[in-house]
């Protein structure tokens, strides 16, 4: 049963909320409330109808979790309309597909904000810190805004009836579902927070650069650096945060440099024997200067004092942010946290991290998509790769070592065409010949500037107009590099996008499933309290009571190839993840 969230449309003295439930025989009850009401409605319901599934269709889940989550109140499942919306017009795109969908209203999200700005600290009337914007006093302000609910409903009517009549409606609603529980844990994961110990962030920082300077002022350490880069280049005014000014500086004094990057530094400082200890008198405080600017503007003070709170860090989450389906960030960094500052990230008494790493899930999407039987015996155990080796030495071929066999298959995904990956393909296609023939399809797809799919049905976008024009008007010798160019690299992309778009889809319903058992699980009568608070493409973070963290290791391995069945079916492709039980997240890495 679905049940639609979003405005009325009447108006009235007080902004009303209308919700529609939608069942097997069409549109049935209507309710308005006050917005304000509104976790109290979705509590009710939740609670009258434990057995049944109740699917929360709106708009925007951004725009609606966090007033929920501060009321206490997570719902079981949505249906996220704008994620289903843009996985759904890309697919309507190809026309293999035979998806008949257009959508009614757009619910394209705003403009994201440039890479590097932060939110507004004081966002609506009432806030008083960084995370309360949406709390349960700020839920009268919240005026009706956007699609109505019975907008929303139409769009629901159309998205369903898009998916019945495509020719694979169960995997396709599969995905649909999985993408709206992605977007239920990125509220949670940021309402929840990561634990983050303040105090042992504040003493890497003072340890590593001095103590908090004043102002718009460099760390003292940094200074320090900062005075001896310019002595050696006898540049006193130099300002060594701009690589403009410290290349032109290295040139001015004689170096043959042509940029400040770290591998470029290394490698010319080492170029001649006999200068290398005087060239790295010089390069070693440029290095280190690097890095403990990284540190500085990366995660220094200011970031701490913007997103953490309590000791909770509170980043953002852009679900499908990347054409593969991918998650991404907007803002807080969570997408790199640095090994600098991990030991930061620490539990606090009584409670546990459980740190989860999925083991080679691209590889082994690829054997389970692929069905080759070879690869999938290979990728019996936690090291593929040893496997793909251990084949290779009882069949002599050359990939008969770990550190070969994961070069060819990176460079069978990846679309690597020279090098050492490039000459270590042919072999590789002769061990494994289907599944080398899946990526080698989608490849030449790409090259006709044609769209794939992952196995649920996400869509690759289209090449732009540029490139199709770029194929067609090949008058000169740069036109035809160019055009051959474009064409290898959309190439590339397909190859690719067939297996990571799958392993993503597989991420989000590992995560789906490690929530579902943590919400109904019980222990002693009660729910458990761990909760999942990170993620990251392969790798998730839960946090919890010591008592339940063993438990919690169990329900993520379980969760893990129970994921792989529900998208694949029964499959002998095992998805094993490593698993550590730390109070210290920088001891799990």
């Amino acid at each position: 049963m679905y049940i639609v969230l979003g405005p009325a449309t009447s108006p009235g003295d007080t902004p009303l909320w209308e919700a529609i439930t939608l069942n097997d025989t069409g549109s049935g009850t209507h309710r308005t409330f006050p917005f304000a009401k509104l976790p109290d409605f979705v509590r009710a319901v939740e609670a009258q109808n434990p057995h049944r599934v109740i699917r929360w269709a709106w708009a925007d889940a951004r725009e609606l979790m966090p007033a929920l989550l501060a009321a206490g109140v997570s719902p079981a499942s949505c249906h996220d309309l704008r994620l289903a919306q843009r996985i759904l017009f890309t697919a309507a795109t190809r026309a293999q597909n035979r998806l008949p969908y257009t959508p009614t209203i757009d619910l394209t999200p705003e403009a994201a904000p440039p890479v590097g700005v932060l939110p507004a600290r004081r966002q609506i009337e009432g806030q008083t810190s960084l995370f309360d914007d949406l709390g349960p006093a700020s839920l009268e302000h919240h005026e009706a805004a956007g699609p109505s609910a019975s907008a929303l409903l139409t769009e629901l009517h159309t998205q369903l009836e898009a998916v019945a009549a495509c020719p694979a409606p169960a995997r396709l609603s599969l995905l649909l579902a999985a993408e709206s529980q992605g977007a239920l844990i990125a509220a949670e994961m940021k309402h929840y927070g990561m634990p983050w110990n303040r105090t042992i962030h504040e003493k890497i920082l003072e340890h590593a650069l001095g103590p908090r300077p004043a102002g718009y002022d460099r760390p003292y350490k940094m200074e320090r650096l900062a005075a001896r880069i310019r002595e050696e280049l006898g540049a006193p005014n130099l300002n060594p945060d701009s690589p403009q000014e410290v290349l032109k500086a290295l040139q001015a004094a004689g170096h043959s440099v042509t940029s400040t990057r770290k591998w470029e530094l290394t490698e010319w400082a080492n170029a001649v024997p006999h200068l290398r200890e005087e060239r790295w008198q010089l390069v070693r405080p440029l290095l280190d200067y690097k890095r403990l600017a990284r540190l500085y503007t990366a995660n220094g003070w200011n970031w701490l004092d913007t997103w953490v709170t309590n000791n909770r860090f509170h980043p953002t989450y852009e679900v499908g942010s990347a054409a593969t389906g991918r998650w991404g960030g907007h803002g807080g960094g969570a997408m790199q946290i640095p090994k600098d500052v991990r030991p930061a990230i620490r539990a606090e008494e009584g409670m546990m991290l459980t740190v989860a790493d999925a083991a080679q899930i691209e590889p082994r999407i690829l054997a389970v998509m692929s069905g080759d039987r070879a690869l999938a015996v290979a990728g019996r155990g936690a090291d593929l790769y040893l496997g793909i080796a251990q084949i290779g030495e009882r069949t002599g071929s050359v990939l008969n070592d770990r550190s070969h066999a994961k070069i060819a298959l990176l460079a069978a995904m990846y679309g690597a065409t020279t090098g050492e990956g490039g000459q270590l393909m042919p072999h590789l296609k002769k061990m494994f010949p289907v599944a080398i023939g899946l990526t080698e399809r989608a490849a030449d797809v790409g090259l006709r500037g044609g769209q794939v799919t992952t196995y649920l049905g996400r869509t690759s976008p289209a090449p732009s107009h540029a490139w199709f024009q770029a194929q067609r008007n090949q008058v000169t010798a740069a036109d035809e590099r160019a055009a051959r160019s474009a064409a290898r690299a959309h190439s590339r992309f397909t190859r690719n996008f067939v297996i990571q778009g799958t392993a993503a889809e597989w991420a989000i319903i590992w995560m789906a499933q490690i929530r579902k058992r943590l919400r109904t699980e019980r222990r002693f009568g009660k729910r458990m309290q761990t909760r999942l608070v990170y993620f990251l493409h392969d790798e998730i973070m839960l946090y919890g009571p010591v008592g339940e963290s063993a438990r919690a290791a169990e329900i993520v391995r379980e969760s893990a190839q129970a994921a792989a069945e529900l998208i694949f079916g029964p499959t002998d492709v095992e998805f094993p993840v490593t698993v550590v039980t730390t109070d210290d997240y920088s001891q799990a890495k």
